[in-house]
C-alpha cells in the first residue's frame, strides 16, 4: 500500500518552479525543479524513481508514495491560466484582479486569509461545475 504524501509546488523568485516533499513523516527528501510546472513535476518524479532505485539497491525496503500536490498561489495561477482569467477568478473568489496579478508576478504574497478565501471560492465553483448535467445524454 502506498503512503499518501504531500508534495508542494512553488514558484521561486527567479520565476522557476520547484516541487518538493512537504511531509515531514516521509523519510526521503525529493526535489524537482524546472522552467515550467510540468518540467518540475517530471524532475520530481525522476528524483522519486532514483531514490527508489538507490534505497532498493542498498537492500532496504523503499516506502512507496502516492503524491497529493499543493500549490502556492503563483504556481496555481500559472498552472491553470488556460482555464481561468484573472477577471474570472475575481468573480469566483472575490479577490481583485490587480491583487491576483501581483500574486502571479510574485510582487506580493497573499495572506493566509486570502489563500483560504481563494481556495473556498474555487472549491465552491468546482462544486457548481460538477453538478451540471446536459440534456441529450
Amino acid at each position: 500500500m502506498n503512503r499518501q504524501v504531500t508534495a508542494i509546488i512553488e514558484t521561486g523568485p527567479d520565476h522557476k518552479f520547484s516541487v518538493y516533499v512537504g511531509d515531514d513523516e516521509y523519510p526521503y527528501g525529493i526535489i524537482g525543479t524546472g522552467n515550467t510546472i510540468a518540467e518540475a513535476r517530471e524532475d520530481f518524479m525522476e528524483g522519486y524513481r532514483e531514490m527508489k532505485d538507490c534505497v532498493e539497491s542498498s537492500g532496504e525496503t523503499f516506502i512507496e508514495a502516492e503524491f497529493s500536490f499543493r500549490y502556492d498561489i503563483p504556481s496555481f495561477l500559472q498552472e491553470f491560466a488556460y482555464a481561468f482569467t484573472l477577471s474570472g477568478l475575481e468573480k469566483i473568489t472575490g479577490i481583485n484582479q490587480k491583487q491576483l496579478g501581483h500574486y502571479v508576478s510574485g510582487y506580493r504574497k497573499p495572506s493566509a486569509k486570502t489563500i483560504r478565501k481563494m481556495e473556498e471560492g474555487i472549491h465552491s465553483f468546482c462544486e457548481k461545475l460538477s453538478s451540471i448535467h446536459f440534456v441529450g445524454i
